[in-house]
């Protein structure tokens, strides 16, 4: 199937950038050259999420260069999702693009994601053949993508990536979402169930290493599920039942031994044990309900989740917060 142009007047391609100065360059020019005949018009939106190094500058050094790259520089590092909320508030493009700084998805598989869009899909995913990331990322990886699938329902899950072409009034959930915390494929795949998925090339990362550690990767992972879901309480629920069932069979397995021989039933390390584990579930379904108060709470105090130091090359829509794109 042929991509027809006449269908994407234009597209806007959103980047997170962190320690990415040395892939700038090379990747806007290869964006450029695979846009340049696709489209009649397009712009890139480079967002740097507190990068340490000198990524803002070179952003502001490509804007002043070519006119449809834009640049939004935030206050501190929110994250990979709150970077490209702030990007996708700001693009104005009939069809979005994400993906990231690293050159490991290359932008010339672009085209395959907006030929499958054109099948009447909203949102389509650039599924890796196969991951180029070390061993810990490609489990936790895989972790993170079945997660994704039990959480939100959907089944296509499994092959989400940051490489993704999606439809700009999915825009609509991101814009009406008020809370600190943001995941991107959560609110996307809220907006629509016609999620399709297409293979690319996935290559090793030629500059730098992966920001991603285990702490990181842990508050993702539980950011998502107790922000998006309420798959940890039905999970502290199930447990609540398992113990209360298990409570009552041993209670009855006490009374039963003593209808039967007469005497209580001996030893500390049962009780003991019986003790520790309910006192486990229950501190867990403790811990459960209060990251879901501590959620409600960041929301009740309103908490943004980015503040906009400075925009370059950017047109009247790509100023501000935000709080201020909230209240527009």
């Amino acid at each position: 199937m042929e991509l027809d142009p006449s269908c994407l007047t234009e597209i806007s391609v959103v980047v997170p950038v962190y320690r990415s100065v040395a892939t700038l360059e090379l990747l806007v020019s290869r964006l450029e050259k695979t846009l340049g005949g696709l489209v009649r018009s397009h712009e890139i939106i480079l967002v740097n999420d507190g990068s340490p190094d000198d990524s803002w500058a070179a952003i502001e050094s490509l804007s002043r260069r070519n006119s449809s790259v834009a640049g939004i520089n935030l206050m501190r590092n929110y994250g990979q999702h709150a970077a490209l909320a702030a990007g996708i508030r700001a693009c104005r493009g009939q069809v979005i693009v994400t993906l990231d700084d690293d050159l490991q998805t290359p932008p010339e598989e672009m085209p395959k994601l907006l030929e499958k869009l054109q099948e009447g899909f909203d949102l389509v995913y650039g599924a890796r053949t196969k991951e180029a990331h070390g061993l810990f990322r490609n489990a936790c990886s895989r972790i993170g993508k079945n997660l994704l699938a039990k959480v939100l329902g959907v089944g296509v899950a499994t092959s989400l990536s940051s490489y993704k072409a999606f439809r700009g009034a999915l825009r609509q959930p991101l814009l009406r979402h008020h809370g600190p915390v943001v995941f991107l494929d959560a609110l996307l795949c809220w907006g629509t169930t016609r999620v399709g998925s297409v293979e690319v090339e996935h290559h090793q990362r030629k500059e730098g290493s992966s920001g991603y550690n285990w702490p990181k990767l842990l508050r993702h992972y539980a950011n998502m599920t107790t922000s998006f879901s309420q798959f940890p309480l039905q999970v502290a629920s199930f447990l609540g039942v398992v113990t209360m069932i298990t409570g009552f069979s041993l209670f009855l397995f006490v009374l039963i031994i003593y209808w039967i021989r007469g005497i209580p039933v001996p030893g500390f390390t049962f009780v003991a044990a019986s003790i520790t584990l309910f006192s486990g579930i229950q501190l867990f379904i403790l811990g459960v309900i209060g990251e879901y108060l501590a959620r409600m709470h960041q929301n009740l105090i309103g908490m943004p989740p980015y503040v906009i130091r400075q925009t370059v090359g950017a047109p009247a829509h790509l100023s501000g917060s935000a709080d201020e794109k909230d209240k527009a």
